[in-house]
């Protein structure tokens, strides 16, 4: 397995499930974000609390030893020489929706009542609405994210933790991106990780092969993170019809290249349908694909980076927006609220007075905070947090 991490966060969740084998229990995530090595751990955990090896069925599609199971009837020949019915089986299945029909043996498994199912997989539509339809929400969801700052930083070692998000802003967080390798090499990695994505999780699951349209948008998008964004403007920024793009878009939130943020009217209480804003699931495949020189883009990535660790850490997360001003973030989790401005640097007073203005509008006692790079200026101004980004990533 190489380095990995043990990451707990999506452990603990993955355990909570245990042993109820009336529930499947689904990891998803973009691919190469860590997910089978979270499953492999499971599995180790399985081993190390007493059960035995013939008790775990263990399956990733993607190893030569199983490359040869593509039908749901050819997995289900296979899990019925290894079930024991008169013990409960721990069935682990890595990237499922690489075989045809799965669902289907995902739902014969949900009848047999002594197996404890775990299953992960790339393309989260596919995995809600088939399983879904099939098992009538007998289903549980864990979604996957590369790793966290906090998790870089433990997994390459690092001590000096303003050179480790330097290099976190380069590299991104895909576990298999070592930053002390060569860049060329670590660009040629993120660049075949997003090929594979286009076109196993993209172009195959809109039924087409025209690589260039996903590229285009991709682009596109990649290039305005953070910024008011809706159908009509990217197929004007891309040639490509509305309808086409709306396809392609759907399908590249399914498979986590983007990640869509609604705005919020803060006044009328309504979300607007039309218009909101994408962010990315990885900011080292964005610097890839774009080709971007080093240093030269920080506040834009900055933002993203926080609105992703505020799905990290559960929030349901949307832009505000509040006549003429917005909040960067609302984020909300549980009966909690936070509003949230991200700014790289507030120096300056027109830059400090700019992004405290919006935070000054909603007449609430809900925390809110400015995330920046400013490691002084920090401190309460008038109810307001000023935190360096750093803190509140590590915290």
């Amino acid at each position: 397995m190489g380095k990995y991490l043990v990451r707990e966060q999506y452990l603990s969740k993955i355990r909570a499930g245990r042993d109820d084998t009336g529930v499947i229990k689904v990891i998803t995530g973009m691919r190469r974000c860590g997910k089978s090595v979270i499953l492999e751990l499971y599995a180790e955990e399985l081993r190390q609390s007493g059960i035995s090896e013939e008790d775990i069925i263990f399956i990733n599609f993607e190893k030569f030893e199983f490359q040869k199971i593509k039908t749901s009837e050819q997995l289900n020949d296979y899990l019925h020489q290894r079930i024991d019915p008169n013990r409960i089986m721990y069935v682990l299945l890595d990237e499922i929706q690489d075989v045809k029909d799965w669902e289907l043996s995902l739902s014969a498994l949900n009848a047999e009542k002594n197996c404890d199912v775990y299953v992960t997989g790339s393309n989260s539509d596919m995995l809600s609405s088939q399983l879904a339809t099939r098992i009538s929400g007998r289903h549980t969801e864990v979604e996957v994210f590369p790793l966290s700052f906090s998790e870089y930083m433990e997994m390459h070692g690092y001590t000096d933790r303003e050179k480790a998000f330097i290099e976190y802003l380069e590299c991104g967080g895909l576990p298999g991106v070592d930053p002390s390798r060569d860049q060329r090499y670590r660009q040629d990695y993120l660049q075949g990780v997003y090929n594979t994505i286009v076109v196993k999780d993209v172009l195959r699951h809109v039924n087409v092969s025209d690589p260039m349209k996903v590229e285009a948008i991709a682009r596109f998008l990649y290039a305005n993170i953070g910024n008011i964004t809706s159908k009509s403007s990217v197929a004007e920024g891309t040639g490509i019809p509305e309808s086409t793009v709306g396809i392609y878009m759907k399908a590249m939130e399914d498979a986590f290249l983007i990640l869509p943020c609604d705005r919020y009217d803060m006044v009328g209480k309504k979300l607007f349908s039309t218009i909101g804003k994408y962010y990315v699931t990885d900011l080292g495949m964005r610097k890839a694909v774009l080709n971007i020189a080093a240093g030269t883009d920080i506040s834009k990535p900055l933002e993203n980076l926080v609105y992703v660790e505020l799905l990290r850490r559960g929030y349901n997360v949307r832009v505000g927006c509040y006549r003429d001003s917005e909040v960067d973030f609302i984020a909300v989790r549980y009966d909690t609220m936070e509003y949230i401005q991200v700014c790289q640097t507030m120096m300056s007073d027109d830059t400090r007075k700019r992004e405290i203005k919006p935070l000054t509008r909603p007449k609430d006692n809900y925390v809110k905070t400015v995330l920046t790079l400013d490691r002084f200026g920090l401190g309460n101004e008038n109810g307001i947090l000023i935190r360096n980004v750093l803190d509140w990533l590590l915290e």
